[in-house]
């Protein structure tokens, strides 16, 4: 490749970076530690046997996020404040409570599986590192500029490709492990069919619907523009925008997933180690099969995407109660301008990091979220739908038919994936 080609190959690179921002954040932060520990207990439990699901659940996961997107971009407006000003007061506060309970729970796993990480590193006390991740995301995201935020959010997607890197140094059977993709390999038992509606749990997730929404919001009163349903004539390459973004966030997403199942999968299950409950568990399993190097970077993978994560389960609950109340929330406001929203940040990161150090079961708390997750994910999908078909809310922009069709598709299977829940139980 000559000099010239090279500059131009770098700066296209350069061009698509910029122009990611709400969707990528949003798909890293979908493999936040308490993902992490389900991809690592379907790979040790069930080797290469359940990758063809990441492949499955890749065109649900882009499109109920472009659905998210949009409502943002196009109303001016996040997810609760349309269902606050068009639907019923009732289903808004149904909807907020079950967010801000799955959050909670989540973040108190997340911090938890941080502190238990860094122990792992390190030594010392757990439970201090714990509220001391809380208190360090806390004051990031409270003091810190929104665009200096987002850059440090965009960048610490990085530290993902570290689950990348996992799996070159573990031993993985690459033709099985390919195959895989393509090929199910389909066990009729109860535990598999649990770990199917877990992977799409984790995967699709309606703290990310809120926090997607949020982003588009943010970034419309960072650049001054308006809702496109004010300046329809911006449509056409503002959701080309939000449609790449949301497929590299996802595909991003989904490629760590996979890491995490291969790499689990080809040292952990290819050694008879079945039972895995929390991502450090992991992560310590990895050091006498995998090596030094490979347990370091699945531990330190854990704290980096624990650090993006938490900020955003707290940011999607501020963003969800300020618009229930009509408060002023927003990530590019002053501390003294909006300090509901920010009190909502801070008090939903400090209850998660005391439920971690009150003792909560890691194990339990995955189970309650995944339960009240698929309680919220299909219903609130299916409102989604209805606003982004609505005229009154979207004006001429409302969602295209083949995105239409796509995305109540998604939402049959996450309600087929919720009653399954339930039904083996």
């Amino acid at each position: 490749m000559n000099e010239a080609s090279e500059k131009r190959t770098g700066s296209a690179l350069l061009r698509l970076w910029r122009r990611l921002g709400p969707g990528l954040v949003t798909g890293a932060a979908d493999d936040d530690p308490s993902g992490i520990a389900t991809h690592s207990q379907i790979g040790a439990q069930f080797g290469f046997g359940l990758s063809w699901t990441f492949l499955f659940s890749f065109p649900l996961m882009v499109v109920i996020q472009q659905v998210a997107a949009e409502i943002g971009s196009v109303t001016g407006r996040g997810i609760a404040h349309n269902l606050r000003r068009h639907y019923s007061v009732w289903l808004l506060r149904g909807v907020v409570t079950l967010l801000l309970v799955a959050n909670i729970i989540n973040l108190g796993a997340d911090l938890g599986a941080m502190g238990a990480a860094l122990d792992l590193l390190i030594g010392g006390p757990g439970q201090v590192y714990t509220l001391l991740f809380g208190v360090v995301c806390i004051v990031l995201e409270v003091w810190l500029s929104y665009p200096r935020y987002a850059a440090i959010l965009k960048w610490a997607t990085l530290s993902l490709f570290s689950y990348v890197a996992v799996v070159f140094v573990a031993d993985v059977p690459w033709g099985a492990a390919l195959k895989s993709l393509f090929v199910p390999s389909i066990e009729p038992t109860g535990a598999y069919a649990m770990a199917m509606v877990a992977i799409l749990g984790t995967t699709i997730s309606p703290y990310l619907f809120f926090w997607q929404a949020g982003q588009e919001v943010e970034e419309q009163h960072r650049h001054h523009t308006k809702p496109l349903c004010v300046s329809p004539k911006q449509a056409g390459p503002e959701l080309a925008r939000i449609r790449i973004d949301t497929i590299v966030g996802m595909a991003f997403s989904s490629l760590v997933s996979l890491a995490i199942v291969f790499a689990t999968a080809a040292t952990l299950h290819a050694h008879g180690i079945t039972d895995i409950e929390t991502s450090a568990q992991a992560a310590e399993a990895l050091r006498p099969i995998a090596g030094q190097f490979a347990f370091a970077l699945f531990a330190a993978g854990i704290i980096g995407t624990g650090l993006l994560a938490v900020p955003v389960l707290a940011g999607s609950a501020a963003y969800a109660v300020s618009e229930m109340f009509g408060w002023a929330g927003s990530l590019d406001a002053r501390p003294n301008d909006a300090r509901a929203f920010y009190a909502t940040i801070a008090v939903a990161t400090l209850l998660g990091a005391a439920l971690s150090l009150v003792g909560l079961d890691p194990v339990r708390a995955l189970y309650w979220a995944a339960v009240v997750n698929g309680v919220l994910a299909a219903p609130l999908m299916a409102v989604m739908m209805l606003i982004v078909r609505n005229p009154r809310v979207m004006g001429r922009l409302t969602l295209s038919r083949s995105m239409t069709i796509w995305g109540w598709a998604a939402t049959a299977v996450m309600t087929a994936a919720s009653l399954a829940f339930f039904i083996l139980l």
